[in-house]
C-alpha cells in the first residue's frame, strides 16, 4: 500500500475530542507512528491523533514545537538538543529509534565528484539551519580536517529543493538518509560518494511542556502504545515489502535498512549519550554551552539510564 493510501480514519470521531498533532519526516523510520495513528486508540478517551509530514525535517519541526503548531515532533536528536539549548520549550519524552542513521554524502550524477573529500570547497545543500543536514556536515568536516568556518551552505528546503539544486550538475554536496535517498541515486540522478552515520541513537520524541503539563497520563499512553507497536512491526514476516511499497523504496534496500535499524520499545534514555551528543555538538562548535541531561528530558515521562 503507498503512503499516500494511508488514511486515518475520521469518520467516529467529535469534533469536540481533543487533537494531539504529530509531525514526523515522511520517511520509513516512521513507519510505527503511522500505523498507530491510523488506529486511533484514544478514540474512547476522548483524544485524536492527527499526523502530518515534514518534508523539510528536523528544524522546521524544532519550529513548529517552539511556535505551538505540533505537540509531538520526531526530531534528529542532534537537532533536538541544540535547539533545545537555545531555548526551545519541549522536552524529549523518549527515543524513537536506537540506533544511528546513515547519512549518504550525495552529489549530482554528472558532476565528476567521485569522492567527499572533492567537496571540501563546494556549497553544502541544507534544508534549512539548525537541520540534521546542516550540523552533519559540521561532523564531516572534522572527519576530513576542514575548516568548518570556510564550509558554504545553500538552504534548499527539502529533498525535492536538493534535486532541483542538482540540475545544474556543479559540484555541490546534499546528506540526507542513504536509503531515502537511493530511489534518486537509482535513477542517475544523484551520486553516492561516501556515508557518514551518527554517532548517537538518531530520532527522539519530543514534546511541548503544556501537553506534558496538561495531558501525562495520555502522553504515557501513547507512549506505551508506540513502544507496543515498533516491538510488534519489528516481528512481522513481510515487513520489508510492506515498508517499501509504502516508501517507494526497493525490498532489498529496506531489507538492509531493517538490519541496522533498532526502534525504541521502552522510555529507557542513556544519559551518557546525550552527554556525549553534547560533547560532540559543543567541540564542533555548534553549541556554545552545555546543560544539564535532566534539562533535555520530560522526568515524568523518561526512565534515565
Amino acid at each position: 500500500m503507498p503512503l499516500s493510501a494511508l488514511r486515518i480514519p475520521l469518520g467516529r470521531i467529535s469534533l469536540n475530542m481533543k487533537t494531539i498533532q504529530i509531525i514526523g519526516v515522511p520517511e520509513h523510520f516512521n513507519y510505527p507512528w503511522i500505523q498507530l495513528v491510523a488506529e486511533q486508540p484514544l478514540e474512547d478517551k476522548g483524544i485524536k491523533l492527527a499526523w502530518k509530514n515534514e518534508s523539510k525535517g528536523s528544524g522546521a519541526m524544532n519550529k513548529a514545537i517552539r511556535e505551538n503548531e505540533a505537540d509531538i515532533a520526531i526530531i534528529l536528536t542532534e537537532s533536538f538538543i541544540k535547539d533545545q539549548i537555545e531555548g526551545n520549550p519541549g522536552k524529549i519524552i523518549g527515543y524513537h529509534v536506537l540506533s544511528p542513521l546513515t547519512w549518504g554524502i550525495h552529489v549530482p550524477a554528472k558532476s565528476g565528484v567521485k569522492t567527499a573529500s572533492e567537496l571540501q570547497n563546494s556549497p553544502f545543500l541544507i534544508s534549512r539551519y539548525g537541520s540534521g543536514s546542516h550540523l552533519m556536515t559540521y561532523l564531516l568536516a572534522k572527519e576530513k580536517g576542514w575548516k568548518t568556518e570556510e564550509l558554504k551552505f545553500e538552504v534548499v528546503g527539502n529533498m525535492d529543493g536538493a534535486k532541483d539544486s542538482f540540475e545544474d550538475q556543479k559540484a555541490k554536496g546534499f546528506l540526507w538518509e542513504k536509503y531515502t535517498t537511493k530511489p534518486l541515486v537509482d535513477e542517475g540522478l544523484f551520486n553516492r560518494v561516501d556515508e557518514i552515520p551518527t554517532p548517537w541513537p538518531c530520532f527522539v520524541i519530543v514534546a511541548r511542556q503544556e501537553l506534558i503539563d496538561k495531558y501525562k497520563s495520555e502522553l504515557k499512553l501513547i507512549q506505551d502504545l508506540l513502544y507496543k507497536k515498533s516491538n510488534e512491526i519489528k516481528n512481522k514476516n513481510n515487513l520489508s515489502q510492506i515498508i517499501a511499497e509504502a516508501y517507494g523504496i526497493q525490498e532489498i534496500d529496506i531489507k538492509a535498512w531493517l538490519e541496522q535499524t533498532t526502534w525504541a520499545i521502552n522510555s529507557q534514555v542513556s544519559a551518557d549519550s546525550l552527554k556525549e551528543t553534547m560533547d560532540i555538538l559543543f567541540e564542533l562548535g555548534l553549541i556554545k554551552e552545555k546543560t544539564a541531561v535532566e534539562n533535555l528530558i520530560a522526568d515524568e515521562l523518561v526512565q534515565l539510564i
